[in-house]
């Protein structure tokens, strides 16, 4: 199974938008660019949603046949480490094997001697297409990288070793995720883990490391633009060094866990990956539920109330909210507006304070972190939720459709 050169993670977490999501896909390939749709759900989303991984694939199954989309198409088992991968194995064919919290783990002295010795023509000036400098990896450079991260490589080998078992070696496709850790790893670094990914013979397809800068949910990238572009180009210049070398598969590509909606890197990406003629993993996971949120505002009557509803709800349980997503989230309280205000808000306001346009003097990105973390409380409002999302489907789907097509694939993959 061989992952197509653009591709897009589209998370979902109540299941109703798969038919606007495969329609900015759609979109995109009228305008000449193939893009395969990913849909990812993660276990800590099934677990506080109350779902199960084949509602994944039931979704994505049922929005390709309504669409009859007949280009490639994946079903992601999210941020999966060997504790909870059993559950996705037979509706998964994508899996995100997350090993950043093996980072810094001691790999033992016979790994590290091991990959010393095997790999040390990379220590050295290594002249590398695409970076405008030698490469420089000493002794204690590469044994530093190697100290760091042998052993959350051999956590995803072991992983991977699971799903082979299972699924066989043709019938998936594979991502090594290390973004989701403080630091970001360098282009020595990338290149080090690479080749230690190519000695656990995993058949990585995607390599998702951390990057410089703040990558918060649901809102823009926080860092300097710049030095992203720098890394971004090392890195990918990197990879297709790396898959010479080490006879990693020819398709491997960057994966970027935005977060969603970091819109101030996406064109400067596209530029790298035609300098590149790259591919790349885009994941954009909960910017579909605040559409539906948007949506549902938008329609007023009982949709406002609902959004209202979950607004107060979810600062009144801020903390309980924030908790599993900690890192990811920096939210000013004295900005968040109070219940009392919000609720003499009309459907245009609410709307507007929600929607990430920059530009609208009610945008509050305060807000939107809150809710972005906040589907919780719409998962306990159970059938009353899916019930808004069906009645007002025309108005939440043209948002989605609209959010996913204008603002991620038009300035990423058409460069508009």
């Amino acid at each position: 199974m061989k992952l197509p050169k653009y591709s897009m993670g589209v998370g979902d977490r109540f299941a109703h938008q798969g038919v606007a999501q495969l329609d900015a896909m759609i979109m995109a390939r009228d305008k000449g660019v193939s893009i395969a749709p990913v849909w990812n759900k993660s276990y800590r989303e099934h677990s506080i949603v109350g779902t199960k991984p084949d509602s994944v694939r039931a979704e994505a199954d049922a929005a390709v046949k309504a669409r009859k989309w007949k280009d490639p198409y994946f079903v992601d088992a999210d941020h999966i480490r060997l504790k909870t991968l059993d559950g996705f194995l037979e509706s998964s064919d994508f899996f995100t094997l997350d090993v950043a919290d093996d980072i810094g783990a001691d790999p033992g002295d016979d790994a590290m001697a091991r990959f010393m010795a095997k790999h040390k023509k990379l220590i050295g000036r290594l002249n590398i297409p695409g970076i405008d400098r030698p490469l420089e990896i000493s002794d204690t450079l590469m044994a530093g990288a190697a100290r760091k991260f042998l052993a959350a490589v051999g956590e995803a080998g072991r992983i991977w070793q699971r799903i082979e078992a299972v699924n066989g070696a043709d019938a998936v496709v594979i991502e090594v995720s290390m973004d989701e850790t403080d630091k970001p790893q360098t282009p020595a670094e990338l290149l080090v883990i690479l080749a230690a990914v190519a000695d656990q013979a995993i058949p990585a397809q995607t390599i998702a490391p951390r990057f410089t800068g703040e990558f918060l949910k649901g809102v823009d990238y926080i860092g300097p633009v710049q030095q992203f572009c720098k890394e971004f180009d090392e890195d990918l210049a990197v990879i297709a060094y790396a898959v010479r070398q080490f006879g990693l598969p020819d398709n491997l590509k960057l994966s970027v866990h935005s977060g969603s909606d970091k819109f101030s890197i996406y064109r400067p990406m596209h530029k790298s990956l035609k300098k590149f003629d790259a591919g790349v993993h885009l994941k954009t996971a909960g910017t579909t539920w605040l559409e539906e949120l948007i949506g549902l505002a938008a329609a007023g009557g009982d949709g406002l109330v609902i959004a209202k509803e979950i607004y107060a709800q979810a600062l009144s349980r801020i903390d309980e909210l924030c908790a599993p997503y900690a890192s990811v989230v920096k939210i000013d309280r004295s900005a968040l507006p109070s219940p009392k205000t919000v609720d003499a808000w009309d459907a245009t306001t609410f709307a507007s304070a929600l929607r990430h346009d920059q530009s609208c003097k009610m945008y509050n990105s305060n807000l939107r972190q809150l809710l972005h973390v906040g589907y919780k409380l719409a998962a306990e409002m159970g059938a009353r939720y899916t019930a808004a999302l069906e009645k007002h489907e025309p108005v939440v789907a043209a948002n989605v459709t609209e959010n996913i097509y204008k603002r991620h694939i038009r300035p990423l993959f058409l460069g508009e």
